[in-house]
């Protein structure tokens, strides 16, 4: 098996040895377990929250020549902070035929832990956002007292010693003059014409923009209005332009802003990887379009339906499968006898997770029955000077592993059953209305989702973890009301056709009115696009299936 080595620390205050002590310990685990690395990569003072690391960019780029089987990392949070990146780029590489493994942490490869390598990786999740809210906290405080919090200082602005907002008497001035001069009329870019031309300067030494001017005239600092986070103090600040020219300025801009440009919002797909098509097997991907209301419609479809059309399986509402998914997870989680059998398995496995620990309990077996026999031999009078050498360094050896075993305890502390079922116990108290919540639950529980057109295989990530759901099952559920219900193709294959035959004896103002009615039957949209010389296009969406 051939593997690389991935390793990070995340800030300057760690030392450079750290990185030197991750590697060592990997290269140990692959000699022990057969595994040739064929190279290392290493991001240095990075964080794991972002996924902006050069060095591990790079092994994801590399994971698809096909050059590597195993990624080895120290532990899971050197590879990713939060549940979401990891699992995206975990699939990434298992696309590719790699495997992320821990020398720490060694996963199993039972479907159970899929869960233990969740909570391993809730943890550093939870420990990153400890972390977080502790440095907030102490931020919070500062801007009850409306000191500075860091940032760019506002032109017009300095921070004194003890970090609170000074008037600059340079700056402010040209602030003022700024507002005064857009409320009675001037052009955004002719005060940044302006500016530039005096040879003024923006914080970073470029020159003035119109985006620069646009925030200038925007930030409500100048009023005196102090603001972090959820902290808000008006007056919290020396004010340089007063309240009311400071309203006109945001009435003129609110009358200048041009009609914003249609954004096209990205859709999270808590189903990606994890659902796949009943007909062939392959992936059913995220994909969205608009009506001619306007109206953006998101479902998933089969792989080989968009691009190879080998297969001729209907896409699915995005809504409807991942409320369905997330329903029927939930129901298992509130099965106490399902969730109690699933704690004990985790505890056992729990035991058997450490690669270490057991090859140095056995180690330390091995030598201290080799101290016996030395012992026994010298009972029976064999005793020569490399007798006692030999004994020498068998209790050297006891010492030493007695002391690596202790470290790897300390190392790898054992997660407690209260910890466990607090772990496992608090999905029951998810709010399944929010993505993050319900991300977590798929991430966690959902191993994978075959969609049939008569019915749904769901599969946990746990031992006899499997639901079949029949489409008849979900009609009578409350699940329906969501438009759960499969249509039937021969009626609007059949409005349509008797539409387009109506419209083609019909003349003038009846054609547009039957067709329109047609149309609200087929799509339950009153709208219809009539080109003229008879032909009339009907559009809409199919109420579950397209």
């Amino acid at each position: 098996m051939k593997g690389v080595i991935y390793a990070r620390y995340s800030s300057d205050n760690q030392r450079e040895e750290s990185i030197e002590g991750q590697l060592r310990e990997c290269k140990e685990y692959a000699e022990r377990n057969d595994i040739m690395i064929l190279g290392t990569y290493i991001d240095r003072a990075l964080s794991a929250k972002t996924d902006n690391r050069p060095e591990f960019q790079h092994m994801i780029k590399d994971s698809a020549k096909g050059l590597f089987d195993v990624v080895l990392v120290w532990k899971l949070d050197r590879f990713a902070r939060n549940r979401y990146d990891s699992a995206r780029y975990k699939n990434i590489l298992k696309k590719n035929g790699v495997k992320v493994i821990s020398a720490r942490e060694n996963i199993s490869e039972g479907s159970e832990g899929i869960i233990l390598e969740a909570m391993l990786e809730g943890c550093a999740e939870y420990y990153s956002a400890e972390l977080s809210e502790k440095v907030i906290r102490g931020l919070t405080d500062n801007a009850l007292k409306c000191k500075y919090n860091g940032g760019t200082v506002p032109m017009g602005y300095y921070i004194d010693e003890q970090q609170y907002y000074q008037i600059d008497p340079k700056t402010a001035p040209v602030v003022l003059e700024m507002f005064t001069r857009y409320s009675e009329g001037a052009t955004m870019q002719e005060l940044v014409n302006l500016l530039n031309s005096r040879g003024m300067r923006s914080i970073r030494g470029g020159k003035i923009t119109l985006n620069i001017m646009n925030h200038l005239l925007k930030n409500r600092r100048y009023m005196g209005e102090y603001s972090y986070r959820d902290v808000v103090k008006e007056d919290g600040i020396p004010a340089i332009v007063p309240k009311e020219l400071f309203e006109r300025v945001q009435e003129r801009l609110a009358k200048n802003k041009k009609a914003p440009a249609r954004h096209k919002a990205e859709d999270d797909y808590l189903l990606t990887t994890k659902l796949y098509c009943g007909k062939c097997g392959s992936f059913m991907v995220g994909e969205s379009g608009t009506s001619h209301t306007m109206k953006v419609h998101r479902y998933y479809r089969c792989v080989n339906t968009k691009k190879k059309k080998l297969c001729d399986k209907k896409a699915v509402k995005k809504d409807w499968i991942e409320d369905l998914v997330v329903s029927y997870t939930m129901k298992a989680i509130m099965n106490d006898e399902v969730m109690e059998r699933l704690i004990d398995t985790l505890m056992e496995l729990q035991k058997k997770e450490s690669t270490d620990l057991p090859l140095l309990k056995k180690q330390l077996a091995e030598t201290e029955k080799g101290i016996n026999n030395m012992l026994n031999a010298i009972q029976a009078g064999i005793f020569t000077p490399s007798t006692k050498q030999r004994l020498d360094e068998l209790e050297g050896t006891k010492s030493q592993l007695e002391i690596s075993i202790l470290q790897e305890e300390m190392h790898k502390p054992m997660l407690t059953r209260e910890q466990i079922v607090f772990f496992i116990y608090r999905f029951r108290k998810f709010d399944v209305t929010k993505r993050e919540q319900r991300q977590r639950l798929i991430d966690s529980f959902v191993n994978a989702v075959y969609l049939y057109e008569d019915k749904i295989i769901l599969t946990f990530n746990y031992k006899d973890g499997s639901k079949t759901i029949t489409l008849a099952e979900v009609e009578g559920s409350d699940l329906s009301v969501l438009g759960a219900g499969i249509e039937k193709p021969l009626k609007p294959l059949f409005y349509k056709v008797l539409g387009l035959f109506v419209v083609w004896r019909l003349k003038g103002l009846a054609r547009l009115l039957f067709a329109m009615y047609c149309n609200l039957i087929v799509t339950g949209l009153p709208v219809v696009n009539y080109c003229g010389n008879g032909i009339v296009k009907f559009s809409g969406v199919v109420s579950h299936w397209v």
